[in-house]
C-alpha cells in the first residue's frame, strides 16, 4: 500500500470524527432553535363582546376568567405557502364545582379552521393564532 506524500495515516479519522461531530452540533441546535414554547390564542367573551389576545407558556396551566387553559403541544406546518398551526389544548370551567376532573374541551385545535374541533362554551370562543 502506497501512501500520497502529504497525507498520514491517523490525520484522516480524526478529521471524520471532527466532521460528525460538527454534523451532530448542527442538526442538535436546529431540533433546539425549532422548539416552541409559547402559544398565542384569541378569546371572546360572547355576553360582552370583547376580545382578549394571551400568550401562553405550553405545558403550564393559565387561569383566564372562569377557565382553566393548558395548552400540551403546538406545532406549525412547515411545507405549505400558508402555513397550518395545531395545537392540543385542555380546557377546564371553575364554575363547574361537581365536575373537577372533566374538561370542557380536550382535542386538537386548527388556527385556518376553529370549526373542526369546536370549542363549545355558553360564555367564551377561543381561537389559535400562533405558535413561537
Amino acid at each position: 500500500m502506497q501512501l500520497k506524500k502529504n497525507t498520514k495515516p491517523g490525520k484522516i479519522k480524526i478529521q471524520k470524527y471532527i466532521y460528525l461531530i460538527f454534523l451532530f452540533l448542527i442538526f442538535s441546535f436546529k431540533s433546539f432553535a425549532s422548539d416552541l414554547r409559547f402559544v398565542e390564542i384569541k378569546i371572546l367573551d360572547k355576553v360582552s363582546s370583547k376580545t382578549s389576545q394571551l400568550s401562553l407558556n405550553i405545558e403550564q396551566e393559565t387561569n383566564f376568567e372562569n377557565l382553566i387553559i393548558k395548552v400540551l403541544k403546538c406545532k406549525n406546518s412547515e411545507f405549505d405557502d400558508n402555513p397550518e398551526v395545531t395545537a392540543y389544548m385542555q380546557v377546564q370551567d371553575i364554575t363547574l364545582k361537581n365536575n373537577d376532573k372533566v374538561f370542557v374541551f380536550n382535542g386538537w385545535t386548527f388556527s385556518s379552521s376553529p370549526s373542526i374541533s369546536l370549542f363549545d362554551h355558553p360564555v367564551y370562543d377561543i381561537w389559535l393564532i400562533k405558535c413561537y
